[in-house]
């Protein structure tokens, strides 16, 4: 039993000599690393939508002029041309019916985006069941913004509002 430990031993040793395994980094094309660098005081957000047209949250939150990453997530299972969502950050003061009725005019060429987002900060694209989307962009200034989802008849019930506060100093 004793040479059997020996042999065993010494065929690990034979087998684990030689070059250390190196921890290789991938790389994609047009970067140098696949690893995501961001910001530290970027502020992550994640929102979904779903079959019953609900957002999972009603607020965000953010600091005034710091970096946004958001990643919107549609977690139903219906085709983008029937139950199609997106998120739409409007500029503060837009009246979103006014909006609503205006994206529902501009239709599926224009994402639901009218007058070519005038009236936008930012938006996602539409999506359709099991599909998601980022974004990133700077929080704008203090105030109460709100967001909805701007496909036909979707923002009486989708929608909600990102809160910037002022950074502190």
């Amino acid at each position: 039993m004793k040479s059997w430990f020996i042999l065993m031993l010494a065929a690990v040793t034979c087998f684990s000599c030689g070059e250390t395994p190196q921890k290789k980094e991938s790389l994609k094309i047009g970067g140098t690393s696949a690893k995501e660098v961001t910001q530290s005081n970027t502020t992550v957000l994640a929102l979904s939508g779903n079959d019953a047209m609900q957002f999972d949250k009603k607020t965000l939150e953010a600091t005034a002029g710091q970096p946004i990453k958001l990643t919107f997530r549609h977690v139903g299972k219906m085709e983008k041309r029937i139950m199609g969502h997106n998120f739409v950050l409007l500029k503060e003061g837009t009246n979103i019916v006014a909006f609503a009725n205006q994206a529902a005019a501009a239709g599926a060429p224009t994402d639901w985006i009218p007058n070519e987002g005038a009236e936008v900060i930012t938006h996602t694209k539409m999506l359709g069941g099991g599909q998601s989307d980022m974004i990133t962009f700077d929080a704008p200034e203090p105030g109460v913004y709100d967001f909805i989802c701007s496909f036909p008849g979707h923002s009486s019930m989708m929608r909600g509002q990102l809160i910037v506060r002022e950074a502190a100093q």
